[in-house]
């Protein structure tokens, strides 16, 4: 089990830890000390074992509020989840568009109206070219 060399508070710890979690430990560590020099520079020097107490209640409130924020998007995540599984269920109905038919009689009445345009403009091609 590896021994680690942490620094708190500009005190030195050595603390052993699970092989390959070194620098989660670091990290951890680090994030303590940060803590810990906040304190110092606010109330100056205090015993290590108070040091400790606050920065560790500083991390642990610091961390109950990202707790908090996580719960929230996890609960806005189920509600959006939900939301989505029930349009994944809803039908839509296309929109019916009637589209008006016309009556063969008109049909048949414009196709004789072409056959005698173009019979005319046939005569008329016939004349100018006579």
């Amino acid at each position: 089990m590896p021994e680690v060399l942490i620094s708190i508070g500009g005190r030195q710890f050595e603390v052993a830890c699970q092989e390959g979690e070194e620098s989660y430990l670091h990290a951890a560590a680090k994030m303590l000390d940060d803590e810990a020099q906040i304190l110092s520079d606010q109330v100056g020097r205090m015993p290590e074992a108070r040091m400790l107490l606050m920065a560790g209640l500083l991390l642990a409130d610091k961390t109950a509020s990202v707790e908090d924020q996580v719960a929230e998007v996890r609960a806005e995540l189920a509600e959006r989840e939900a939301e989505l599984a029930g349009l994944r269920n809803v039908v839509i109905e296309p929109e019916r568009i009637e589209v008006p038919v016309i009556p063969q009689s008109v049909s048949d009445g414009l196709a004789e109206m072409a056959a005698r345009a173009e019979a005319l403009a046939q005569e008329i091609e016939d004349k100018a070219a006579g």
